[in-house]
């Protein structure tokens, strides 16, 4: 997988998970290699939903586009 489709793929994500909370912008989207931990943090300050429902909200996503 290249780059681009890696790119592609996590746009496609965010998509998905920007129709789930609405108020999340790119900013707590934003992913950078080793700081998944921080945009989780970020996606559950926003949502105010359980680290647990973020996390499987982002798993889901990732699965159906095939970015994990």
């Amino acid at each position: 997988m290249t780059k681009l489709e890696i790119k592609g793929d996590w746009n496609i994500t965010k998509g998905k998970l920007k129709q789930k909370w609405a108020k999340l912008t790119d900013d707590d989207l934003q992913y950078v290699e080793g700081k998944s931990e921080e945009m989780l943090g970020r996606i559950q300050k926003r949502t105010g939903e359980s680290r647990e429902a973020v996390e499987k909200a982002v798993h889901e996503a990732c699965a159906s586009c095939g970015c994990k």
